[in-house]
């Protein structure tokens, strides 16, 4: 089983960009799909963004996030990055990264669900001000 360790949150204007970093333990990395999630106080964790390795890297993104944020990974570092472009505050939150097996032959919507996911890093803050 993997373990994650989440960086690179912090406090940004808005239309500002960053870029969150979670590296991972374990020797099956590539095998896992690695999904971004974010909680802001009061509110539920949501779907961020998710990316598999499956031959190629495929990528699925909330709705609120698309053309703004780009999910990537680095199989041979153990890492997925969030690349955050265009920041509102309402972007503002704990964001985490997720891990598990990824489910081949189901697609990718499953990722959207945070229950899919069995391991998860401690999260890091981003704050965008106004």
């Amino acid at each position: 089983q993997v373990q994650l360790v989440e960086s690179g949150g912090g406090l940004v204007q808005a239309g500002g960009s960053l870029r969150l970093s979670c590296a991972a333990s374990g020797r099956t990395f590539s095998s896992y799909a690695m999904g971004w999630f974010r909680q802001a106080p009061g509110k539920e964790r949501e779907f961020v963004a998710a990316a598999i390795s499956w031959g190629a890297t495929y990528t699925l993104y909330a709705d609120s996030v698309k053309g703004r944020f780009t999910i990537s990974r680095d199989n041979a570092k153990n890492t997925v990055y969030l690349q955050m472009n265009g920041l509102k505050p309402e972007d503002s939150a704990v964001y985490y990264c997720a891990a598990r097996p990824h489910r081949g032959g189901d697609g990718l919507g499953y990722l959207k669900g945070r229950y899919e996911y069995d391991t998860w890093g401690q999260g890091t803050q981003v704050t965008v001000s106004s």
